[in-house]
């Protein structure tokens, strides 16, 4: 396999995004990973997050975070790592997301598990990610509004560890040039 890559993975909140993300940049030898949570929390004061209806504000924000997520993907890239970022890179925001990373060719991953998977997944975990937003109405966005590139994996009854083996056996076909 090539190397180094530069890996996308996005999806809804409570999709698997960072675990896989996290798994698939340490498998390997010189991996790393770019959390989109983390570089949305470096703004701590004056945050103004994402919600069904933005402002100006929310959006400018975003874009700014996906930006320096996108600046330090290609850092790491540049410096020899297989590089893992990720975030919840959805609707008409993927474009220009891919815009602003500079690598080429670029992998982008997206994890399309059910909405009752979903359900599931953030019931059992510590943080939530559905204060604003309902989860029928982040997946709506994923599958009507976002464009169809890349890997798209229905991931509902799968592991993270199944998820990685998957990611890594097809890497070819989330290839964008």
């Amino acid at each position: 396999m090539p190397s180094p890559h530069l890996i996308v993975v996005t999806g809804i909140s409570a999709s698997g995004k960072t675990t896989v993300a996290r798994l698939l940049a340490e498998s390997f030898p010189r991996g790393a990973f770019v959390e989109g949570d983390l570089v949305r929390e470096m703004v701590r004061t004056g945050r103004v997050d994402m919600s069904p209806e933005p402002s100006e504000e929310a959006l400018a924000q975003l874009r700014l975070r996906y930006r320096q997520s996108a600046a330090l993907a290609d850092s790491f890239h540049e410096s020899g790592f297989d590089t893992v970022v990720e975030d919840v890179i959805i609707g008409e925001e993927l474009p220009g997301f891919l815009a602003a990373l500079r690598t080429r060719p670029v992998h982008l991953v997206v994890l399309a598990p059910s909405p009752a998977a979903v359900v599931g997944r953030e019931r059992d975990r510590a943080k939530t990610g559905y204060d604003i937003w309902s989860i029928e109405a982040l997946d709506a966005v994923l599958r009507e509004r976002t464009p169809k590139l890349g890997l798209w994996l229905d991931t509902s009854e799968m592991t993270p560890d199944e998820v990685v083996r998957e990611v890594l056996a097809r890497l070819p076909e989330s290839r964008l040039d």
